[in-house]
C-alpha cells in the first residue's frame, strides 16, 4: 500500500486530508511540523508538504527529501505568488498545488506523480504500452490483490481500447517473464482474490 505523509500544522485540515487519502486506498502519516516529519519521511513514498511551517520553512525541508530520500513531493500551501511557486520547483518539489484546492485534483496529481515514479523505475525493462500501464497499476496498489474485473476496467479507461480476460492474462505472463531475473519485484497471484505486485526482497 502507498505512504504518504501529510506535513501540516493546520489540525482541521490535516485531518481532513488524512480521511480523503484513506477513502482512496492510501495508508497515511500525519506531522504539524518538520521535527516530526523528519521522524517519518523514511517508511513514507510520497510527502505532501505546508510551506509555512512551526519550525521551518517546508522548501529546506524538501531539499533534504530529495537528497537523503529521493521522495516526491507535493507542495500544498496558500503560498500563491509566483515566486514561491518557483522557488518550491525549484528546490525539487514535484508539484506545486495552492489552497482553496479540490480533491479529485489532488488525487490525480497525486497518481500521476507516482506513476512517473514508476515508470523511471522500470526504465530497464522492454514494455508494451500494455504492459507498462499494467505493471503501473499493479504498482501504484502494490501488497494490494486486484480484481481481475478491476484491472480490466482500468486498461479499458486509460487505453480505451478493448483488453479482454485473455489479453490479460497473456500480458500478466509476458509480465512475470520479462520480471525473472530483475530487482524490481514480482507478480503474486491469489485464487479468488486476483494479482498484486510486491517489492523484491533480498
Amino acid at each position: 500500500m502507498i505512504t504518504i505523509l501529510v506535513v501540516e500544522d493546520d489540525k482541521t485540515l490535516n485531518k481532513n486530508i488524512t480521511l480523503a487519502l484513506e477513502g482512496e486506498g492510501y495508508s497515511v502519516r500525519n506531522a504539524d511540523c518538520l521535527a516530526k516529519a523528519s521522524e517519518l519521511i523514511e517508511d513514507c513514498d510520497l510527502v505532501l508538504l505546508d510551506v509555512k511551517l512551526p519550525d521551518g520553512r517546508g522548501t529546506d525541508f524538501c531539499r533534504e527529501v530529495r537528497s537523503k530520500f529521493g521522495k516526491p513531493v507535493i507542495f500544498l500551501t496558500s503560498c500563491d505568488d509566483e515566486n514561491d511557486i518557483v522557488r518550491g520547483l525549484d528546490c525539487g518539489g514535484d508539484d506545486y498545488i495552492t489552497k482553496p484546492f479540490r480533491l479529485r485534483e489532488l488525487f490525480s496529481r497525486i497518481k500521476a506523480i507516482l506513476r512517473r515514479c514508476a515508470v523511471d523505475d522500470l526504465s530497464d525493462l522492454e514494455l508494451t504500452a500494455l504492459e507498462q500501464k499494467l505493471l503501473e497499476y499493479l504498482m501504484l496498489n502494490r501488497d494490494r490483490f486486484l480484481t481481475r474485473d478491476l484491472i480490466l476496467e482500468y486498461l479499458w479507461d486509460s487505453k480505451g481500447e478493448f483488453v479482454n480476460d485473455n489479453t490479460l492474462s497473456v500480458n500478466i505472463s509476458r509480465l512475470r517473464d520479462k520480471l525473472k531475473g530483475s530487482t524490481h519485484g514480482q507478480i503474486v497471484t491469489k485464487r479468488g482474490l486476483g494479482y498484486k505486485w510486491t517489492k523484491q526482497t533480498s
